[in-house]
């Protein structure tokens, strides 16, 4: 199975248009060693024709430019882009929908409280769902799907939260984010993709330690990261995101587990962006990685 991450920034990018935190104006006046990232999306195929999204986010139509693999072949018109996934409803992984819709019928996955957020109350995401633009799939939790470019997955429902645009949400919300495990058909290689979450449990651990390759929650660095930097109040939690570190962080939960594990959707305040920080140190000798735009690797 073939993974190329499309973007590696949480909601925003980095440098965020409108942050001037100590990370995004060192970037721009070239004191930070560091790489900037679009918003988070990563594109897999498994026979390397075609290919799913997961996730689309707003800066889709300059990570296709970016990714030549996803452009037309041999006809006037098409993609190579077959299906997206999509992980929750916020705005950073929904708003690409809507560069898609010149397309030919791409398949959309998404579960049924997503569908009713994204499309079912949305009058603009609601003109996607037109059998000649998005053929869409209401998932399940822990049920098993099949796309047409050569994997399978399974969809795991995890906690996390509510967009912030849905105001009168219905007491039962499962469903609002979701991990994807996707599984190579022909050579039963794993990848896990969770770049939401706010909490784990060992059911979740379990399932991770069964994968190859773990595509994670990276977003903040600490639960205060935004106060910190003094960009917000909000803490990392209540934005819906485990943070790193801490005795209940992912470094903690999940850095035992001897397969593949990256972090993804990196926020613009996060000091792991900083390559020469104690805190990218700190997580590469715990054995992480972190994702940027571009990386391509096979699992």
């Amino acid at each position: 199975m073939r993974v190329h991450i499309l973007g590696s920034a949480a909601g925003g990018g980095f440098p965020q248009w409108n942050c001037n935190c100590v990370n995004c104006a060192g970037l721009r006046a070239g004191a930070l060693h560091a790489k900037a990232r679009t918003q988070c999306s990563v594109a897999v195929s498994a026979d390397g024709s075609r290919w799913s999204l997961l996730n689309a986010s707003p800066d889709l139509r300059a990570q296709i430019f970016s990714f030549p693999e996803l452009l037309p072949k041999s006809r006037v018109r098409g993609s190579a882009i077959d299906a997206v996934l999509l992980s929750d409803a916020e705005l950073d992984h929904i708003a690409g929908l809507l560069s898609l819709r010149e397309a030919q019928p791409i398949r959309l996955y998404c579960t049924p409280r997503v569908f009713e957020w994204v499309v079912a109350t949305n009058p603009i995401f609601a003109a996607l769902n037109q059998s000649d633009r998005f053929n869409v799939t209401r998932l399940e939790d822990r049920k098993a799907e099949t796309v047409g470019c050569g994997f399978g997955f399974e969809t795991i429902f995890v906690s996390g939260k509510i967009p912030t645009y849905v105001k009168t949400p219905t007491a039962n919300c499962d469903g609002a984010v979701v991990a994807y495990k996707l599984i190579d058909k022909s050579s039963a290689s794993s990848l896990l993709y969770v770049p939401a979450i706010k909490e784990i449990d060992e059911r979740f651990i379990a399932d991770a330690a069964e994968c190859d390759c773990l595509l994670f929650d990276g977003t903040f660095w600490s639960d205060d990261e935004m106060a910190r930097r003094g960009t917000g109040t909000r803490t990392a939690s209540e934005m819906g995101h485990m943070s790193i570190s801490g005795s209940a962080g992912s470094l903690a939960r999940l850095s035992h587990l001897r397969i593949r594990k990256i972090y993804t959707h990196i926020n613009n305040t996060n000091p792991i962006l900083d390559e020469t920080s104690a805190e990218r140190r700190e997580i590469e000798r715990a054995g992480w990685e972190v994702a940027e735009d571009g990386m391509d690797f096979t699992v």
